[in-house]
């Protein structure tokens, strides 16, 4: 952790009341947020808003925080010159207050600067996190869309964010929801880059709920699992209720962050298969950023014209499963989410197994984190970019929580095995039979992994890995070692979790 001296003690963290002058627009309406943007934008077909943004994606490698980095002056310049930004006495800016969150214990008042001609940002923020009113604010987000240095920077302890140099908006909506998932951790929980759903069943004349979290990287299909109905229907049913981070608390709820709605990509979005969130995308309330959207405003979702990235904020109420609710009573099953062609659709895991799939935090590269290596193999701890602290400490802290609350977990391969793809269909099956808990397991005899030995409506023989890859055997003890000397460089990190490595 950075020693804060007198460059820290210097920063003027003052910012203009929001309602003592009249070239900060506060908590403008919806029609006045599109209108300050209107010279930005192209009407689709359907009625809703489409912009595009100079940066299409975040820009992890000029981001630091005071608590894993050692500020120096010029990080400390960065923030003020955003903040000086503000308070020019000459530009006009938007600034709205959200709230991140509803849970009783974690909720957050959230403030957002932005200057007005990107009031587009903040339009796109007002789909994700509903309204707030206070006087001031837990966090606080400046961001400077045309400042000619990229850099972001975020005092933890302050809880405020600067952002220079990208007009992306999910560099916006992580500053908040970063700094949620770093509160969440310092109470005893602990953030999660992940999706949650109730899943609810019927069981002996009654029914029963079964809490599901799903953690991946953005493209694995995350949000596709999340937002799935899992083909139920009368009495039975499963409800989305938060796309993308959530806390973990210690007595088993799962707290939600965004209120309102959610940030889906929409690169090769189809309807057969993504019904809930396509509907909700070609709505005339979503908010279009990197779609290829012509001049009569014809949308193209195969295109990559600007981005593989392309992403729209829609309203939570406009997908047929999402409920009202963000937060999950309890959670009863994690899925890490990978697509390793090494690995099964489906392994079960012990706890501490599963504390080294959250180190692990194995998947592909995308292009919403780089676009230059997008496919390319990547491990992101808990597949979460935005970890506050020490990583090692997280793993631990995850084995911990879901030991306490009796939690099963899995290892969700969703892409393929070998050259043999698992398809939706596929994956919804085994995240529905899971559910009602009919599945039995047994120990692959070549590979070690507890897979399953019968799965009503997969055939799952032909994923075994032994007939997919010629050399599973091989491959797989290779891929343990690699994987043991990955997790023991981790400061902080039990070594049980080392050795419980698949």
């Amino acid at each position: 952790m950075s020693e804060r001296g007198a460059t820290f003690n210097s920063l003027d963290t003052t910012l203009p009341a929001p309602d003592s002058t009249d070239r900060v627009h506060h908590n403008p309406s919806e029609a006045t947020l599109r209108s300050l943007s209107a010279h930005l934008e192209t009407e689709t077909e359907f009625g809703a808003p489409a912009y595009v943004s100079e940066q299409r994606s975040r820009q992890s490698e000029f981001t630091r925080n005071d608590t894993d980095s050692d500020f120096d002056a010029e990080d400390y310049t960065h923030v003020q010159t955003a903040l000086e930004g503000v308070r020019e006495t000459d530009r006009e800016f938007v600034c709205l207050d959200l709230q991140v969150g509803r849970h009783p214990d974690h909720t957050y008042n959230a403030r957002y600067f932005v200057p007005a001609e990107q009031a587009r940002i903040a339009l796109a923020l007002t789909r994700l996190f509903e309204r707030g009113e206070f006087d001031e604010p837990d966090f606080c987000t400046v961001q400077l869309p045309d400042h000619g240095t990229l850099a972001i920077r975020t005092l933890v302890d302050e809880g405020l964010t600067t952002v220079l140099g990208s007009d992306y908006t999910g560099e916006a909506k992580k500053s908040f929801l970063r700094l949620f998932m770093q509160r969440t951790k310092a109470a005893g929980g602990l953030g999660l880059h992940a999706g949650s759903k109730r899943v609810t069943l019927k069981d002996d004349g009654d029914t029963r709920d079964v809490g599901q979290l799903f953690l991946g990287l953005s493209a694995t299909g995350k949000s596709t699992l999340t937002a799935h109905g899992l083909g139920l229907s009368g009495a039975e049913s499963a409800t989305m209720l938060q796309d993308d981070v959530c806390a973990l608390l210690p007595d088993g709820t799962v707290a939600g962050s965004e209120g309102n709605g959610l940030y889906v990509k929409t690169i090769g979005l189809d309807r057969d298969e993504q019904e809930a969130v396509y509907d909700a995308v070609t709505h005339n309330s979503a908010v279009l950023e990197n779609v290829d959207v012509s001049e009569d405003g014809t949308v193209d979702f195969d295109s990559d014209r600007y981005t593989t990235n392309g992403r729209a904020a829609v309203f939570r109420e406009r997908l047929a499963s999402a409920g009202e609710e963000i937060d999950l009573e309890e959670v009863n099953q994690v899925f890490f989410i990978t697509r390793n062609p090494a690995m099964p659709p489906v392994t079960k895991l012990n706890s501490a197994s599963a504390a080294a799939a959250f180190m692990l935090g194995e998947s592909i590269q995308t292009s919403a984190g780089d676009p230059d290596a997008a496919g390319e193999a990547i491990r992101v701890v808990g597949t979460n970019p935005f970890i506050v602290g020490s990583e090692g400490e997280e793993g631990n802290r995850f084995r911990d929580l879901i030991e306490s609350l009796d939690v099963e977990c899995y290892l969700l391969n969703t892409g393929r095995v070998g050259e043999r793809d698992i398809g939706v269909t596929e994956s919804v099956t085994i995240l529905r039979e899971l559910a009602r808990g009919s599945v039995s397991w047994r120990e692959d005899g070549d590979t070690g992994l507890s897979v399953p030995a019968d799965l009503a409506g997969v055939d799952i023989e032909q994923f075994d890995a032994s007939a997919n890859l010629s050399d599973a055997t091989d491959r797989l003890a290779d891929l343990r070692e690699e994987r043991r000397a990955y997790l023991a460089a981790f400061d902080d990190l039990d070594d049980a979790i080392v050795d419980a490595v698949y």
